[in-house]
């Protein structure tokens, strides 16, 4: 199981790529859809990665905490299912609901929106304020499977506190780890072998 680190390719303060994607039914759900009115986490998941499944319970407690905050969530599938069909859309509703994931859980099928967001790895946290420009960008916690540690969301709880009361961003956060995105043939962003 190796461990990939996000490649930090956006900054704080810029404005977050927009998107329009379907869940599992084909529902499409855009950003502006998504977002609350104190700003969105976007999660780049998947069904099958053990970083996600380690924290994936986590992740949908701390969803219904930030939504009473006014920072909803969403979750976005990257990955290509012909390498890994466990990720395909038709095991996502299975997954959400195992995990109790309260917020859409969308599947970009051509990679474009992980490819402009600069997301490198399974999970990939990316949380943008209200006006859609990000906050931070780095990991859940400090926990990873079989650390022993239990997740906990300390570092985007922090960040998320920090946003809502107006406060400086955590500086240099540590990246989000996890399974490298499958990218499909031709599909792998030009900086993947050069910058991650």
């Amino acid at each position: 199981m190796p461990e990939v680190l996000s490649t930090f390719r956006q900054h704080p303060g810029d404005q977050a790529p927009d998107f329009s994607l379907p869940d599992a039914s084909g529902h499409i759900v855009a950003r502006a859809d998504a977002s609350g009115p104190a700003g969105l986490l976007v999660v780049f998941a998947c069904n099958y990665c053990p970083f996600v499944v380690h924290l994936a319970e986590a992740l949908g407690e701390l969803a219904r905490e930030i939504a009473a905050q006014g920072v909803h969530t969403v979750a976005i599938n990257p990955n290509d299912v012909e390498k890994n069909p466990q990720d395909s859309a038709e095991h996502m509703p299975e997954f959400a609901r195992q995990y109790r994931w309260d917020f859409p859980y969308l599947l970009d099928e051509s990679q474009e929106v992980a490819k402009a967001y600069g997301a490198a790895c399974t999970p990939d946290f990316f949380l943008l304020d209200a006006a859609g420009r990000i906050a931070y960008m780095g990991q859940f916690d400090d926990s990873r499977p079989r650390s022993g540690r239990t997740p906990h969301g300390g570092d985007l709880r922090e960040a998320v506190r920090r946003m809502i009361e107006g406060e400086e961003p955590l500086v240099r956060p540590y990246p989000s780890s996890g399974c490298s995105i499958k990218w499909k043939p031709g599909r792998k962003p030009e900086w993947w072998d050069s910058g991650i």
